[in-house]
């Protein structure tokens, strides 16, 4: 078997074990286990678990920008590509079972690792949203603003109206979503 095989085994396993158990509860020995290789071939690549879940959170954000970069349209709006981008990422984390065992360590446990990790990845996404955001700034589609502060409302605010809303009344729709962003975010409550 070749070594880029061996890394790649382990790398599919720790995603799974990470993915069935958390971070928390997978150990080295697991990952052994499922790889169907020796734990001392895990260091061979890896010198820690931290460094292994290191590895599958860069992987996550490749997937997650591979997603989102899918979905953008250059000849579209800012709103309307704002909207894609973080329409596909709610998607993504609602059915990706990495994102999903995650989240829910991060709010059950409060395991430390994984809430910097998810930090990683909610950053990773607000600098994509930055660059649109910039984009849009340079063409004079909107006006000037600091883009990294905005991404994070805008995130913010699309994850409040998806998941803290519905908890309390029926879920909204992607439309009436990118319409509450227009007149929040766009053109303000004040006329």
């Amino acid at each position: 078997m070749a070594v880029i095989d061996r890394k790649k085994l382990i790398l599919e396993a720790a995603a799974k074990s990470f993915s069935l158990y958390g971070y928390k509860a997978t150990t080295m020995d697991q990952v052994a286990k499922l790889a169907n290789v020796g734990k001392g071939t895990i260091y061979t690549f890896f010198k820690t678990k931290e460094e292994l879940f290191e590895e599958i959170i860069n992987s996550l954000i490749a997937e997650i920008r591979y997603e989102v970069e899918s979905v953008m349209n250059e000849s579209a709006s800012v709103l309307e590509n704002v909207n894609r981008v973080l329409s596909r990422v709610h998607v993504f984390r609602e059915s990706h079972q990495l994102t999903i065992k995650l989240i829910q360590e991060e709010r059950d446990m409060g395991t430390q690792t994984v809430i910097e990790a998810m930090q990683r990845v909610e950053q990773s996404i607000i600098q994509y949203m930055k660059g649109i955001i910039q984009k849009a700034i340079d063409k004079g589609e909107i006006k000037t603003c600091n883009p990294e502060v905005t991404a994070f409302v805008m995130l913010k605010m699309y994850f409040s109206l998806v998941n803290d809303w519905q908890r309390n009344h029926p879920p909204l729709k992607k439309e009436e979503i990118a319409k509450l962003f227009e007149l929040y975010l766009l053109k303000g409550l004040l006329t």
